[in-house]
């Protein structure tokens, strides 16, 4: 796969933040095929970094209402990245 299909996007939650600024841990909505290996690869390859480590959750949908119908949203893949040493991403630090 390539690595623009495996990154879907950058989440910037409150959890997240303090992860990017106490950790350098960056996390990412992938593609829920693709496993740590093409993770790791694929944010090296487009941000030009080194990465350490990667883990990975599951997200599960979740019930939503309608007025009286009644669905479910499609799980999803969270990834935790962390980079080696002092670096960073430069497009996530202003953010």
């Amino acid at each position: 796969m390539e690595p623009r299909k495996i990154i879907k996007q950058y989440m910037t939650t409150e959890k997240s933040t303090i992860l990017k600024e106490n950790e350098a841990k960056y996390t990412f909505s992938v593609d829920i095929r693709a496993n740590k290996r093409q993770i790791k690869e694929a944010v090296e390859e487009l941000f030009k970094i080194e990465v350490d480590s990667v883990r990975t959750v599951i997200m599960p949908g979740k019930l939503r209402t309608l007025g009286r119908y009644k669905g479910k949203t499609p799980r999803w893949k969270k990834a935790i990245v962390k980079v080696k040493g002092d670096e960073r991403i430069p497009e996530f630090e202003n953010l």
